[in-house]
């Protein structure tokens, strides 16, 4: 097939692709089954516990840890948007992924393993339970826990997003038929409830290695094959250059970005660095990284997760040689949607039985972060929201059955959030998502290594951070949206174009940073540390749960 058939095949939809959808059926299936027999994986006496639930008895070792950590943050969502953005805007918007995902595992390497010793210790869950025995702050700790889950449920609904994308390159669904577009989600939400509600943790570790292995095969063998079917490497760049020079012709201004020129030196390097301090920030990574055994599992993973962005590396190519090869992704409504363009890409250039298989990389690709972040935020509501404030005395098995029923009801709000709302307002709140998780990072990671911060100051510069992420990105606009149409602001002071996180950041630094010389000042109660030096280098063999008389904090949670 040459690129002018690959062009109009790609123009319509003749009927619904039955082999791929058969392949898709079959690995979909697979990987149910698996996720049920998980909780007999690695069985705990009891997984009545948040520990054996929401963390897999924080027992995973080096590898299972690499594919789980990778399966959680490589995602469905992942494999559709770099690429598309790729193909339809270019460089500045796609490849500053790679270096984002080259910088976060340093950054990850200095500090993760101590909070995962600080957790391990005080047998904490959740970035906010931490925060809140740091600092002694019932409020401050809520401010961590609500900021995590706002911006973990539309991340859930992006992957349902992927999987929507995959039926609609099958064939399945359209705006005219609501059953046929819906129901496939439904089936897909119900088995993911199911087995997450089942097994917890373990049942996304399982399929994690079932996930990876698919998706690993389906770039390699993409990248080896598709340069030479359109043309070499030389082609498609010049391929892609071609169309991101050609100007717009609603605009005037050129389609996209090959090489980003001066003026998008700090958009690409914010977007970059923002990105890389997010990343780790949000529960379901904090989630997939307590649950490893030992410090020392975390910091070796920092080390072999970049294979990974090798892999997003070639991913986000499949972007460009998706034009080379005249890729029309066009949804079953007839309008263009960038979102389609790898499904589209490999309906068109391989046999049904490997789209199928390249399918099922997407849609399973969906299952384990989705799980994983479900598990996430339900962890954070149960302890420091239901048990903080509602019901102190909550027993470890009161915990667990709370936190289940809170991980369905996030994925069926999620699930609502897709089939009711447009797409694009699904990405947008995700871009607003990592604005906000971005504001946890002082409180979390420089209590880490110091208490200097006061707990209202941090607290402070939280809300302004917040709030001016929130405001500045509801000011962003286009042509077709006209809020919440990006990320990228001006940046106060220096009249460049930025990301909006990473200047909240920096507002929420210098804020926090005032106001606790202020607070010292005045001599305002610090709140009382539940931790001591020793807990940030505690490892394996240690108890989890220090045996030692509770501190006045631990006691008694100051307001």
């Amino acid at each position: 097939m040459n690129a002018a058939t690959t062009l109009a095949a790609s123009d319509t939809h003749t009927g619904v692709n039955g082999v791929a959808l058969a392949v898709l059926i079959a690995l979909f299936t697979l990987v149910t089954v698996m996720g049920f027999l998980a909780s007999r994986w690695r069985r705990a006496s009891n997984l009545q516990t948040l520990d054996e639930w929401g963390l897999g008895g924080r027992s995973f070792g080096t590898w299972v840890t690499w594919f789980l950590i990778g399966g959680d943050i490589y995602t469905a969502y992942t494999f559709i948007a770099v690429p598309a953005a790729m193909f339809a805007l270019g460089s500045v918007s796609g490849f500053f992924a790679i270096p984002y995902a080259i910088v976060v595992y340093p950054i990850i390497f200095v500090f993760m393993s101590r909070l995962w010793s600080v957790s391990h210790r005080h047998g904490y869950v959740t970035t906010a339970d931490f925060v809140g025995g740091r600092y002694g702050s019932r409020w401050l700790s809520l401010a961590m826990a609500l900021t995590g889950i706002l911006a973990t449920m539309p991340y859930i609904a992006l992957q349902l997003v992927g999987i929507q994308a995959v039926l609609e390159v099958i064939g399945i669904g359209g705006a005219d038929n609501v059953i046929a577009r819906d129901l496939p989600l439904l089936i897909a939400f119900a088995v993911l409830a199911a087995y997450t509600y089942s097994s917890g943790l373990r049942a996304p570790a399982i399929i994690a290695f079932v996930k990876d292995t698919l998706i690993y095969l389906v770039i390699i063998v993409a990248v080896i094959y598709l340069p030479s079917r359109y043309g070499g490497w030389g082609h498609i760049f010049d391929a892609a250059e071609a169309k991101m020079t050609t100007p717009n012709p609603a605009t005037g201004k050129p389609t996209g970005t090959f090489i980003p020129n001066s003026q998008q030196y700090w958009a690409y390097a914010t977007l970059a660095l923002g990105s890389a301090l997010a990343l780790f920030m949000y529960p379901h990574s904090i989630t997939a990284t307590l649950s490893s055994k030992s410090r020392n599992t975390i910091r070796r993973n920092a080390a072999i997760l970049p294979a990974y962005t090798f892999l997003l590396g070639l991913l986000a190519l499949l972007g460009w040689v998706a034009i080379a090869a005249g890729t029309k992704p066009i949804g079953l409504d007839g309008k263009p949607n960038a979102q389609l363009v790898v499904p589209q890409l490999f309906e068109d250039a391989f046999p049904p039985w490997f789209a199928g298989v390249a399918f099922s990389a997407i849609a399973i690709g969906a299952l384990v972060p989705a799980a994983i972040m479900s598990i996430a935020a339900a962890n954070l509501f149960t302890r420091n929201v239901y048990r903080e404030w509602f019901k102190p005395q909550a027993t470890p098995a009161q915990e667990a059955k709370v936190s289940k029923l809170t991980s369905l009801f996030v994925k069926f709000v999620a699930l609502i959030f897709v089939l009711t709302l447009d797409k694009q307002n699904a990405i947008n709140f995700q871009l607003l998502g990592g604005i906000w998780i971005l504001q946890t990072f002082p409180a979390i990671v420089f209590g880490l290594y110091t208490r200097w911060f006061h707990r209202w100051a941090l607290l402070a510069g939280w809300a302004v951070g917040m709030v001016y992420g929130t405001i500045s990105a509801y000011n962003v606009s286009s042509a077709t949206v006209p809020h919440f149409a990006g990320s990228l602001a001006s940046i106060p002071g220096i009249a460049q174009m930025g990301y909006i996180a990473l200047t909240a950041f920096v507002i929420n630094i210098v804020v926090a940073a005032v106001l606790t010389l202020v607070m010292r000042a005045v001599k305002a109660p610090d709140g009382v540390d539940a931790t001591i030096k020793g807990d940030y280098f505690a490892d394996t063999g240690d108890p989890r749960v220090a045996p030692l008389p509770p501190t006045p904090a631990e006691a008694t949670p100051s307001p």
